[in-house]
């Protein structure tokens, strides 16, 4: 999940950015001051409340603003995020955001403050005043409302230094200089929040099928060392000749090899949302290769899930796979089978007991449909794209 906070003071062209944010990224646009007016309007407990400490001349609570804004994140599951505009305002409420976003599963991705000199910031708004005939628009207010942006968002922006999320654009260049420059930073924060799935099961589970059919609905890089491994097959390459000594004796590829295909395909990836890994770690020794290639890349595992199956109907399905032309080397002997799913228990099983123990592993009941174990897994996906 993509979660921004837009600063800057009036004037700093906070709309037109927070319009291309939200269009571009899918997020949803949050002010305060904008829920407020939608509670109020639809006479809810909480707006009613707003209404009643406005008319008396209050300022709302933040008990009160923090409601409207969980309400609102958990009322748009399908977001890909949110833009805060304006908010937190307050060092007090910095801190606010930091629980809701840990309440929710999720955190705020960055803050981007747009810099503008008081002076550019003066003209600019006076400018609109000619066109917009707002009354606030004069000199006076203005630089009173710059000296209390000023003066409440320092330590707020301080907050966010100090967690390492703090970004500043030059917010007087031209309209699409700024753009890009957010675009650029949006864009580098992604690349450290990319959602890497492990996905486990015994030969015969469904993890290629799931596999890929999660990579197309969410836009996430297949890496499946099997394929891999094939396509050198057919190549007939130095490695696939022996690759296919190996299949035809029940033994797994050397990690040499694999490693090298899997980061090779990780640095040829570019603008994806994240991989999925199907058939690698199958080794302790592969699970720390794999930490070691997603940090050497800025990244880490995301999510890790199992796929349970068992025994017998994991036997049943190899033994119909090998009867049709999705045959695998290592399926064509119930030898071979029994001797595949062994090799799985004796050596993978420890990684996803170490998984567990570090990140926890999430199984899901591999019995059923196709489209009834794709559901369970894929919502277990779309929680870790929360997060």
């Amino acid at each position: 999940m993509l979660n921004i906070a837009l600063f800057g003071p009036p004037g700093a062209g906070k709309g037109t950015q927070s319009e291309f944010l939200t269009k571009k990224y899918n997020l949803y646009y949050i002010s305060t001051g904008d829920l407020l007016r939608k509670e109020i309007a639809n006479n809810t407990k909480l707006g009613l409340e707003a209404q009643s400490i406005i008319a008396s001349g209050g300022l709302v609570s933040d008990e009160i603003i923090v409601q409207v804004i969980e309400k609102t994140i958990t009322d748009n599951p399908d977001s890909n995020g949110f833009l805060f505009d304006g908010f937190p305002r307050t060092y007090i409420q910095a801190y606010i955001l930091e629980g809701l976003m840990l309440k929710l599963n999720t955190s705020l991705t960055c803050l981007i403050s747009l810099v503008v000199p008081e002076e550019l910031s003066v003209a600019r708004l006076l400018k609109r005043g000619k066109s917009s005939g707002r009354s606030d628009d004069n000199e006076t207010v203005i630089r009173n409302r710059l000296k209390e942006y000023n003066e409440k968002t320092l330590p707020v922006l301080q907050f966010y230094k100090d967690k390492g999320i703090y970004f500043e654009v030059d917010g007087s260049a031209g309209i699409e200089e700024v753009t890009i420059a957010i675009t650029k930073l949006v864009k580098v924060e992604l690349s450290k929040r990319l959602l890497n799935i492990v996905l486990f099961g015994y030969p015969g589970s469904g993890r290629g099928s799931h596999g890929k059919a999660l990579a197309k609905e969410f836009g996430l890089e297949y890496v499946a060392t099997g394929e891999m491994l094939q396509q050198e097959i057919e190549k007939k390459s130095d490695i696939g000749r022996k690759i296919t000594e190996l299949y035809e004796n029940g033994q797994l590829v050397g990690d040499e090899m694999v490693v090298q295909l899997i980061e090779k395909k990780l640095a040829n990836s570019k603008d994806i949302k994240g991989f999925i890994f199907k058939g690698f770690p199958r080794t302790l020794v592969q699970s720390y290769i794999l930490d070691g290639l997603l940090k050497k890349h800025g990244s880490s595992i995301s999510k890790i899930i199992e796929i349970e199956v068992p025994m017998l109907e994991l036997i049943n399905r190899l033994d119909e796979r090998s009867k049709t032309d999705r045959c695998m080397p290592y399926d064509n002997s119930t030898a071979k089978i029994v001797k595949r799913l062994h090799e799985h228990e004796k050596k993978t099983v420890p990684v996803i007991e170490k998984y567990n123990q570090l990140h926890g592993v999430v199984k899901i009941d591999g019995m059923g449909s196709f489209d009834e174990v794709y559901k369970r897994i894929s919502i277990e996906v779309k929680m870790g794209m929360r997060s």
